[in-house]
């Protein structure tokens, strides 16, 4: 069959998507008020319709390096997040001057609408997510992680009627295309190098060293594209914007920025770290020792600086992304770890550790910045600093005991699923013998305590200054409880997840093959053995054991 019915053959989510886009287009733009107010239950509707079909038409039969069932559980992990999303999303659009100015003339003035325009642009980057994880290109996955990022730009601008949300999203853009390029680049070293870009023929060239080191033009391609990602995933050292567009976002969009374009970033760093395998060390189970060493760094780092940042900020929103940034880090220690030899068990997969943690992750800030999102203060503007959370118990023990709850399990305390997903990245990380990043990784846990306590205290034992009210949409409390309930009840009871992610994380053989090269076309390497196969065999005149020629009669 042709390989390109085969790809399209397990794009259908996708497609359904980019229909989705169209449709909340269409509707957000119709003259009817009614039919307008319909959007974001279309967008919902294709969501979920994505959704369903994932497990039959989303999971490609085969994959060049193994990764069939890990991209069938990231694409249903990261469908079933954008769902509980698109709740936090839901009344957004209507918050903001210029729609209501558009709702309330009359005739309806389509110019100044934004409802259609921001949920297509939603759909388009959820869309963007699951190209990302499907990739088997490095040109598809360039074009998918820009498509995941460049509706977020828009929507950072659109997404608050203030100034600082127009700064944050120029500088978004600018630092996002800068990483674009660095990334970029490093695919086109390691093109250079391979003289491929699809999966299957860079791994084949790899496999065909036999053994031999790895050209450091190769190594310098992965490395560079993995700083142009660590961008996507908010790491050291491209970690600096976050704070600044978390907290110029309105926090619906901010919501979305923390887990849509990281589960595509991690999406690609664990293709890019494959593409060279994790097949060195004493024990075969580790990266290539430079890249090994240089993503064990920026872990370090990137776990440190957001704990230690995150413990100085007096506002919320600038807390929550500076621990966002930190649990990079933790996530890195799974890529790292890789999928582990498999003789130690699932605790072993680092692959299966970080499927698993991106959807602890996510319902934790999920939770969080919904409960944010849900409080005023006098101006009408959104929840900021810490003051703002004070005895928000006496007012709303509601939303108090549920923004616990989300700090708590993205703490990785007991009876959360933020603890069994920070087990098993310490496992695979300790499998993988990366004891001292563990460590570490341990000792900024139990750092990063201090502001997520802090938070907590605040709301249950502050002094109530009624600086805030609450005023939101019921659907985004529905999804604030909603996540927060799931981190408890896979706390509780991860064991079908848990299950799911370790049979995702086996890493199978190739399990497709390159095209055959016609025999007429095949070329064969240049060396001096096979010159000298290659020239004929002459006798040589002046040897002295080869016969004179017979002498012509005449």
């Amino acid at each position: 069959m042709n390989p390109m019915v085969d790809k399209l053959a397990s794009l259908w989510p996708e497609i359904m998507l980019l229909i989705g886009a169209v449709a909340c287009l269409t509707t957000g733009l119709w003259p009817t008020r009614a039919i307008r107010n319909l959007t974001p239950f279309v967008a919902g509707g294709f969501l979920t319709a994505a959704l369903l079909m994932t497990p039959s038409w989303g999971v490609p039969e085969s994959h060049p390096l193994g990764f069939a069932s890990l991209v069938g559980f990231l694409k249903a992990g990261a469908l079933s997040i954008s769902v509980v999303l698109l709740l936090i999303l839901a009344r957004a659009p209507l918050r903001l001057a210029q729609v209501q100015r558009a709702e309330a003339a009359d005739p309806f003035e389509p110019g100044d609408a934004m409802s259609g325009e921001f949920f297509a642009f939603f759909l388009l980057s959820v869309c963007g997510v699951l190209l990302a994880i499907g990739a088997t290109d490095l040109v598809w996955l360039f074009l998918a992680l820009e498509l995941t990022s460049l509706p977020t730009y828009v929507m950072v601008a659109v997404g608050r009627d203030r100034m600082r949300a127009q700064e944050s999203a120029v500088k978004y853009f600018f630092l996002g295309a800068m990483s674009a390029a660095v990334f970029l680049y490093g695919f086109a070293l390691v093109y250079g190098a391979t003289g491929a870009t699809d999966y299957a023929s860079i791994r084949a060239w790899v496999e065909g060293l036999d053994g031999a080191a790895l050209p450091p033009v190769f190594l310098a391609g992965l490395a560079i594209s993995t700083l142009g990602l660590c961008f996507k995933i908010a790491a050291v050292p491209m970690h600096f914007y976050a704070a600044d567009v978390y907290q110029g976002a309105s926090v619906p969009v901010t919501s979305m920025l923390a887990f849509v374009p990281k589960a595509a970033g991690f999406a690609a760093m664990i293709q890019v770290m494959a593409l060279a395998g994790w097949d060195y060390g004493a024990d075969g189970n580790q990266l290539p020792p430079v890249l090994a060493t240089m993503l064990a760094v920026i872990a370090v780092l990137t776990m440190t600086v957001g704990n230690v940042l995150g413990l100085l900020q007096k506002s919320v929103k600038r807390t929550l992304a500076y621990s966002s940034v930190a649990h990079s880090g933790y996530i890195l220690v799974g890529v790292l770890a890789g999928p582990g030899t498999g003789g130690e068990g699932y605790l072993s997969n680092g692959l299966a550790a970080v499927a698993f943690y991106l959807i602890a992750y996510g319902l934790g800030t999920i939770a969080s910045f919904s409960v944010i999102g849900c409080l005023r203060n006098p101006n009408g503007d959104e929840a900021e600093n810490l003051d703002d959370l004070s005895g928000l118990r006496d007012r709303h023990p509601f939303l108090a005991g549920t923004l616990l709850v989300a700090c708590l399990s993205l703490l990785g305390f007991p009876f959360t699923v933020g603890l069994v997903g920070k087990l098993w990245l310490v496992s695979a990380g300790f499998h993988a013998g990366y004891a001292l990043v563990i460590v570490i990784m341990v000792i900024n846990s139990a750092v990063s305590a201090a502001y997520y306590v802090r938070i907590g205290s605040t709301c249950f034992f502050g002094d109530d200054l009624g600086t805030t009210e609450a005023r939101y949409a019921p659907v985004r409390v529905v999804g604030a409880v909603f996540a927060a309930a799931a981190s408890v009840a896979l706390g509780l009871q991860p064991g079908w997840v848990t299950e799911a992610a370790s049979k995702a994380g086996r890493v199978s053989s190739t399990e497709s093959t390159i095209p055959a090269e016609p025999a007429s076309q095949a070329e064969t390497p240049t060396t001096p053995d096979t010159v000298a196969q290659a020239e004929p065999q002459t006798a040589d005149p002046a040897d002295p054991d080869e016969p004179d020629p017979a002498p012509a009669d005449g």
